[in-house]
């Protein structure tokens, strides 16, 4: 992962919230928040909320004596996932890094994350934060993307780029998002971080829009590919949208799209100290 495949801000906040989130990310939420609410916890932490789609769906879920704690790396991100919540005594908002969380040992049920973990620059280290914070027995519940070629549109799309920029393709979706999908390497790192108990499914679900518009903005304008493209070309970003949109369409249709997309959800247990 490079340093700029942190760094979410400018318009991408939005444009992530508008396409990314009913493109992909909201199945996987509403999975994941009832995974965690079955577990009810008192208090909960969210690393990597992004723009908060997990936080929407999981709030209703948590008791009305909840604490729940949300975090993102990316101030711009937590600032828009705060302006989308209703207002909740129950949840503080704040900016934090998953490598160094600023928060006391054992003071958390739960711990929650959804599709963080590729962005985290040292994960083992991250995982021993997330297993510092939470109290014994304590869960770690996070998913993150299988290989690129199980999630076609991203894969239709860094295909379509690399025939514009041949000598120089953007690699951002398959190098970081979908760049830690082995259940060995994750179950061993999770292991090194002294977590227990690891459970990990593997979940498809399909990736629906109006248009195969939709997705191209949405992978070119609304996740850091939009810096990859900018980088190679000013000015290209619009022609490379169009592009990728013309090459779904050319697959998969000109009307309504699907498509499928498929994680791995983890659950882990934290043991004593």
């Amino acid at each position: 992962m490079l340093e700029a495949d942190k760094i979410f801000a400018g318009s991408i906040p939005e444009n992530y919230d508008r396409y990314m989130v009913p493109l992909i990310f909201e199945p996987y939420a509403a999975d994941i928040a009832q995974r965690a609410g079955s577990l009810k916890p008192r208090t909960v932490l969210e690393i990597a909320a992004g723009t908060g789609v997990v936080t929407r769906a999981l709030a209703p879920k948590l008791s009305s004596d909840a604490s729940y704690v949300v975090t993102d790396l990316n101030q711009p991100m937590l600032d828009y996932a705060a302006s989308r919540h209703q207002p909740d005594g129950r949840i503080t908002w704040r900016q934090a890094d998953a490598m160094a969380l600023p928060f006391e040992n054992a003071s958390f049920d739960l711990v929650v994350c959804q599709f963080g973990a590729m962005f985290f620059p040292n994960r083992i280290s991250a995982y021993r934060e997330a297993k510092r914070v939470l109290k014994s027995g304590g869960h770690f519940l996070f998913n993150v993307w299988d290989r690129i070629e199980d999630n076609v549109f991203a894969d239709d799309v860094t295909k379509a780029l690399a025939q514009i920029f041949p000598n120089d393709p953007p690699r951002f979706l398959a190098r970081t998002p979908h760049g830690y999908h082995d259940v060995d390497r994750i179950r061993s790192d999770l292991e090194d971080a002294g977590f227990s108990e690891i459970v990990i499914e593997t979940r498809a679900e399909q990736s629906r829009a109006s248009s195969p518009r939709t997705p191209a903005i949405a992978y070119c304008q609304g996740t850091l590919l939009r810096n990859e493209i900018e980088a190679r070309e000013a000015g290209k970003l619009q022609a490379a949208t169009d592009y990728a949109a013309a090459a779904i369409e050319a697959r998969h249709g000109s009307g309504e799209v699907a498509a499928k997309i498929q994680a791995h959800v983890i659950l882990a247990t934290a043991g004593e100290a």
